[in-house]
């Protein structure tokens, strides 16, 4: 499947949640991937772990728990992948799986669950590779309990393993996990229960990690992890992610291309301001987790910014560095959102022009403060959506009418797909080699990508 990452398309999800992906390996083995650029790095981890441990005939699902349609998608793949593959194990592992461990067990296409917890060490793998019939299962039987449930207490772990992976297959770009898990509770989201808390990969090792992916080629590098704003507040002497940026740009100097996943507006450091004002490798795209633009739902979902806080932020940002834009996660029709409020988020999004909009429809997750409050009848919350995928298509149109003319870097994709710096899609007129970059004339626009021809 193609690694395309649709940042223009106006999805129903979350900015970090990719549209699934299915990577072959040789001897039978397959990887299905779902959810953000997180569970891609995990993905790329595991996919080797199995394969040095001998694993054959086998379909890793790669759950993601960001949503019900999430999860319902996973379920739907796993029972496909067993008709496509009766005879070969089925391994689920992911947020979903760490979450809801025993729901997945139950289903009877399912050999083993596996949890966030373990899934990237070594052994697990080479445990799971042994899996061939019920008397080998038995003979696996660890402290996590029978061998087909094989998840513990996330909550336990307290740091993230290194790992040094050469690439990523049929990724343009390379992901760089810096941080695992999240300490803010908002009331809507489950994922700090199926990550666990904040922790931070030690900056020597995103290092050598990025050193290693430039070397092998890849021109854009993106930093990623559940909260990254949070970056260093468990590592000695509490660096932040702008100072462990700011490093990292130091001591690799070949980086061409360097982004980052989604951001707390509230949280953006001194340090990583700088960085975007000064240094030209940190691409003009910022995406921001905004959730929602009026106060009194930003307090019931425990967001830790408010309404100003937004405008402030884009103000800055663009003071700094005029040609940025912006992409935003929001969420319509959020438990007790009124029309008021709802036209706040709305008009917040319109006056920051924010260029990016990634609308989903509240979906309430069973165990999250938020789905015990009243909720917001589902034709309105949809309504809503709709209506915010307009503005998102109509700041899209304007901001691809404002590169018609140019000639910009992109880097190269698959399918004749390629990126701007500021993430745009363009539909070239030739496929060029997966991850190059090369420049663009940019003439017109045909949905929500625009034309490119590539300059002689």
């Amino acid at each position: 499947m193609s690694e395309k990452i649709e940042i223009t398309r106006l999805r129903e999800e979350p900015e970090d949640v990719l549209p699934p992906r299915e990577e072959a390996s040789e001897n039978g083995l397959k990887i299905i991937t779902f959810g953000c650029r997180l569970n891609t790095y995990e993905s790329e981890v595991m996919k080797t772990h199995a394969k040095n441990a001998g694993m054959e005939n086998a379909v890793i699902v790669n759950t993601c728990a960001v949503t019900g349609e999430a999860e319902r998608q996973a379920r739907q793949a796993i029972r496909r992948a067993r008709r496509e593959n009766p005879d070969a194990k089925i391994i689920v592992t992911g947020c979903a799986a760490q979450v809801h461990s025993e729901s997945f067990a139950a289903m009877e296409e399912v050999d083993q669950v596996i949890g966030n917890d373990i899934k990237l060490t070594a052994e697990i793998w080479s445990d799971a590779a042994k899996l061939r019939n019920p008397a080998l299962i038995e003979r696996v039987r660890d402290k996590y309990g029978t061998a087909r449930i094989r998840v513990g207490d996330i909550m336990q772990v307290r740091d993230t393993a290194g790992h040094l992976i050469a690439g990523f297959d049929h990724h343009a770009r390379a992901f760089v996990q810096v941080q695992n898990g999240c300490d803010h509770r908002c009331t809507f989201c489950i994922i700090p229960y199926g990550r666990g808390n904040s922790r931070s990969v030690a900056m020597g090792e995103i290092v050598d990690q990025v050193r290693k992916l430039v070397a092998g080629g890849y021109n854009e590098i993106v930093l990623t992890g559940v909260d990254i704003t949070s970056y260093g507040a468990d590592l000695p002497g509490e660096p932040s992610l702008g100072q462990m940026v700011r490093r990292l740009l130091g001591l690799v100097p070949e980086i061409k291309r360097l982004r980052l996943s989604s951001l707390d507006p509230v949280e953006i450091d001194d340090d990583l301001w700088r960085l975007i004002a000064e240094d030209p490798r940190m691409m003009p795209h910022l995406h921001l987790s905004m959730q929602a633009g009026d106060d009194m739902v930003l307090k019931r979902m425990k967001r830790r910014h408010l309404r100003k806080d937004l405008y402030e932020v884009c103000e800055k940002a663009r003071s700094l560095r005029p040609d940025i834009v912006f992409g935003a996660d929001i969420i319509a029709g959020f438990p007790t959102e009124t029309d008021e409020m709802f036209q706040n988020t709305y008009n917040a999004l319109k006056d920051c022009d924010v260029t990016f909009l990634h609308v989903f429809p509240y979906s309430a997750r069973i165990g999250t403060p938020a789905a015990r409050m009243p909720q917001v009848k589902g034709d309105v919350r949809k309504e809503r959506a709709r209506l915010l995928r307009e503005l998102g298509a109509e700041h899209v149109k304007r901001h691809l009418s404002g590169l018609i003319g140019k000639t910009l870097p992109v880097l190269a994709e698959r399918n004749m797909v390629s990126r701007t710096e500021y993430f745009s899609e363009v539909r070239l007129d030739k496929q060029m080699p997966l991850g190059q970059i090369v420049m663009a004339e940019l003439d017109d626009i045909e949905g929500e990508v625009i034309k490119g021809r590539v300059a002689a």
